[in-house]
């Protein structure tokens, strides 16, 4: 007989957004007469850069010729891509990355989800909280945590994020063998310094661990020294993959397309202790199951990095990082402390010992305003929500005006 995987079975009644959803759709149906703003999930609102339109528009000309159509492309993503990836994403900032270390995706959700694939059933696997479910959730169904008890599942090791910490957990005392970590971080916003970054990259060679490290919002950042990729550490090549998108950065969430980087010189290791390098595993895995993104999406993403296009995108996040400083004015407003939303879109909110489901609700109820509970993010979540300024400006004052009368 045909059996199911039971891991799923471990997995909390639903998936964060989805919950969200369902108070959504019941409160439209009970008051159907007032319109929602929506500062939840991160999905971007504003077009795409002009650049990327023009490219489009060129690539789907070139489909219509016999002389420059473009069938099955390599799985890996074309050297257009990767090669401006490699020079204007990490050459330029300093990192040791090269065209072909890196592997064009359908999003980074997708390949943080599937990276676990090459990983043993029994690693110890150490996890940030507040956390970005995908990272926990994938590991359940592989089979990897025990059961889920009071907000945390058995067999993971739990990164603190607190207020004391700035959100920013430092290397457990415990060896560990797979790190996710995340910044700027989704959902707190916080930012990690050099100085932190280093310390988790010296924590993973010594103990012959790897470091998943989240990128996708790198964009963001306007800090000065502040590191935008992992690479940009000494020594992380030898224990570190990361994961970017063009979906905040040039808001390609309806577009798809991502990168992962992998060194040639990282490897993990057999149960006897033998070295296997990651990068032809990543290869085997991605030609084999996946196909490639599409000829004319690369196209589109390739036209961020011209000098005009660099202009645009810099514009369209400075515009969301505008509605951040306006969402945090407000809720400052309000007397809740906040961060995020100077380095990061989402603005992280103390709700001041409120439940956050219950703070959910009161915004829906009370102003119409969507945001997500911090609860969905882990038991460190509990007590704070997050604030997305992915939405129009003139929806973001009237958000704020709503909340600041709510609260």
């Amino acid at each position: 007989m045909i059996q199911v995987n039971e891991n799923y079975s471990k997995l909390k009644a639903s998936y964060l957004f989805a919950d969200i959803a369902k108070r959504i759709k019941v409160f439209q149906t009970t008051y159907p007469h007032k319109p929602i703003i929506r500062l939840g999930i991160g999905d971007v609102t504003e077009p795409l850069p002009p650049v990327c339109i023009q490219a489009l528009h060129e690539a789907v000309d070139e489909m219509a010729s016999r002389e420059t159509f473009r069938g099955y492309g390599p799985e890996q993503g074309y050297d257009f891509l990767r090669e401006a990836i490699a020079k204007h994403d990490f050459q330029a900032r300093g990192a040791d990355i090269s065209a072909d270390e890196i592997f064009v995706s359908d999003g980074a959700k997708c390949d943080t989800g599937n990276i676990q694939e090459l990983f043993g059933a029994k690693v110890k696997i150490a996890v940030p909280d507040p956390v970005y479910p995908v990272y926990v959730d994938t590991n359940v169904m592989a089979g990897r945590t025990g059961k889920n008890t009071n907000g945390r599942y058995a067999g993971l090791v739990y990164l603190d994020g607190t207020v004391e910490n700035g959100f920013v957990p430092a290397p457990p005392k415990e060896p560990v063998d797979l790190i996710y970590l995340c910044f700027p971080n989704n959902p707190t916003g916080a930012v990690a310094t050099k100085e932190q970054l280093t310390a988790w990259v010296a924590y993973a060679r010594k103990n012959k661990a790897l470091i998943l490290f989240d990128a996708a919002y790198e964009a963001f950042i306007r800090t000065p020294g502040i590191p935008h990729s992992i690479f940009e550490i000494e020594g992380a090549r030898e224990c570190a993959i990361e994961f970017r998108s063009f979906s905040k950065t040039a808001g390609f969430t309806g577009t798809r397309c991502a990168f992962t980087v992998i060194p040639k010189d990282l490897v993990a290791y057999t149960k006897k202790g033998e070295k296997v390098p990651l990068h032809p595993m990543w290869t085997r895995r991605h030609t084999t199951k996946f196909n490639g993104v599409s000829y004319i999406v690369q196209r589109a993403a390739a036209a961020i990095y011209t000098k005009e296009g660099k202009r645009q995108v810099k514009k369209i996040i400075d515009f969301y990082l505008g509605n951040g400083k306006i969402i945090r004015k407000a809720f400052a407003k309000a007397g809740y402390d906040c961060i995020g939303g100077d380095n990061s879109p989402y603005v992280w909110v103390n709700v001041n010992g409120k439940k956050s489901w219950d703070f959910f609700d009161k915004l829906l109820h009370d102003a119409q305003v969507v945001i997500t509970p911090g609860a969905g993010f882990g038991k460190d979540g509990e007590g704070f929500i997050r604030v997305s300024s992915f939405n129009s400006r003139e929806n973001v004052e009237e958000a704020v005006k709503r909340i600041v009368k709510a609260l």
